[in-house]
């Protein structure tokens, strides 16, 4: 376990993590950095393996979503230092799929420390998961008691409001004779 930290530390893998088209996935850069191989030799071996990757393995970003995203990211593009060709997004399976194709120790050792921390992640989303469905239970009750009090409050000022006043008989009054 202590040689994963040395490799690659999980704040680092979990800020190259990013959520697009609904899914967790990595880009082939920083998976190349995190290798220690150059992007375009990863590409070189995914397209050399591509029977390896099904969409829902990997999927290439459209130009549109790689300038969104750089945009979103990085705030402005920057010469020379982002690729003109969209990059592939890796899903966590398609990182897994990446040690077979990159045959190299670092590669196998960087993917575990990969795979632990989207493990990791999905523990820590389970648990908001699990979270939020209990505040929703407890706001259900609230809402529940909420009425209930609500009712109980409408019958307190009933009884705190003032008497009305009796009304005024229109007509003869025979205890004044009049």
């Amino acid at each position: 376990m202590d040689r994963m930290k040395e490799i690659v530390p999980q704040e680092v893998i979990q800020q190259k993590i990013f959520l697009i088209r609904g899914h967790k996935v990595m880009l082939d850069s920083d998976l190349a950095e995190l290798y220690k191989v150059e992007t375009k030799q990863l590409k070189r071996q995914v397209r050399r393996n591509i029977e390896r990757f099904p969409l829902d393995f990997m999927f290439e970003l459209t130009q549109e979503e790689y300038k969104d995203f750089v945009r979103c990211q990085f705030g402005t593009l920057k010469r020379g230092k982002h690729s003109k060709y969209p990059p592939y997004a890796f899903t966590e399976q398609g990182v897994a799929m990446l040690s077979s194709v990159l045959n190299s120790e670092r590669a196998i050792l960087v993917n575990i420390a990969i795979m632990r921390t989207f493990v990791k992640l999905r523990e820590i989303l389970s648990t908001h998961k699990e979270l939020a469905h209990k505040l929703s239970q407890l706001e259900r009750k609230i809402e529940k008691h909420d009425g209930e009090i609500k009712t109980i409050f409408d019958a307190i000022r009933q009884l705190m409001a003032p008497p009305e006043k009796p009304h005024r008989r229109i007509g003869f009054r025979p205890e004044t004779g009049k």
